[in-house]
Formats: structure tokens, C-alpha cells, sequence
């Protein structure tokens, strides 16, 4: 099963993410399908904190990809709605 969440990357007390399509049997900071985008929590302006690609989102959602609960607000709020099997 195809899962999309987020993989740690930054250094200490510097947190950066990455999305990405992983097996679910992946460790977290494991071996990556495809990069869907990143998020970076301390940047202070939104318009520069999230960057995603959501065709690509789309896809891995229309096939059976489940996201994780934290990958499922971020998906949110660029206006992909992340419930399995929806039209968009």
C-alpha cells in the first residue's frame, strides 16, 4: 500500500519536510517513490511555508494512496480534498 507523508529532513531544532508517495512498510526517512513537494514550519510567511504539487497529489490519491493525519491538513489547505475516491 501506497502511503503520502511527510519525511524529516533540516537539522536540529531547524525542522524541514518533505511529502512524498512511500511503501508503507518504509521506514519514515526511507526509500521514496516520488517527491510530491515540501513544508517548512518556521517560515513566517504562508505564501512561502508550503509548496506542493497537486496534480501529482491527485494521481496518488485517484489510485489508493492513503495520507498520513499531518499530510491530510497540509493537502487541505492547497484545496485538494484528500478523502479516498473524491472527484475533483
Amino acid at each position: 500500500m501506497v502511503v503520502l507523508r511527510l519525511k524529516r529532513m533540516g537539522r536540529r531544532h531547524r525542522p524541514f519536510y518533505r511529502l512524498n508517495a512511500m511503501d508503507k512498510r518504509a521506514p519514515r526517512n526511507g526509500r521514496v517513490i516520488e517527491e510530491l513537494g515540501w513544508f517548512n514550519p518556521l517560515e513566517l510567511d504562508e505564501s512561502k511555508q508550503l509548496n506542493l504539487k497537486a496534480e501529482r497529489i491527485k494521481y496518488w490519491l485517484s489510485v489508493g494512496a492513503q495520507p498520513s493525519d499531518t499530510a491530510r491538513t497540509l493537502i487541505k489547505r492547497i484545496g485538494v480534498d484528500p478523502t479516498p475516491g473524491a472527484k475533483a
